[in-house]
């Protein structure tokens, strides 16, 4: 008797164990950039944020999405995405010496554009003829 197989839907959703070792990593990084002092002249004076860490199933590959606070343009997101990859192998080291895993995940570091996406997003909706347009769905819902 054959089984049946569910449909391919696309990429799957991640384990709790590649959840678990994202937050993980997300941490541990996060006190890392903290604290440490980076020679790149493109990573200094910068308030970096780690919104999220996607792990490869074997956890040997972790994608982290950044992010810089006062920086918007997309260029200088991709610019400094770009000098935390020059600097992943050094980050890796000392991520390696922060958590205990069985091998510390190489980093991918990817500009993180979903701030500026959701500012953009609330700028649409204040605007005076999408909140007029707004205002008559919600009173025609209330009907």
């Amino acid at each position: 008797m054959s089984r049946r197989r569910k449909p391919n839907l696309g990429a799957h959703a991640p384990s709790q164990r590649q959840l678990r070792a994202g937050e993980l990593v997300r941490h541990a990084l996060v006190e890392i950039l903290a604290r440490e002092e980076f020679r790149d002249p493109v990573l200094q004076n910068v308030a970096i944020t780690i919104g999220e860490v996607r792990s490869s199933p074997d956890l040997r590959h972790a994608n982290v999405f950044c992010s810089a606070l006062g920086k918007t343009g997309k260029a200088e997101m991709e610019e400094i995405a770009n000098a935390l990859n020059r600097a992943s192998s050094f980050l890796r080291g000392r991520l390696g010496r922060e958590i205990e895993m069985k091998f510390t995940p190489q980093l991918h570091f990817i500009a993180d554009l979903s701030y500026d996406d959701a500012a953009e997003m609330s700028a649409v909706f204040r605007r005076a003829e999408v909140a007029r347009d707004l205002d008559t769905e919600n009173e025609s819902d209330e009907d």
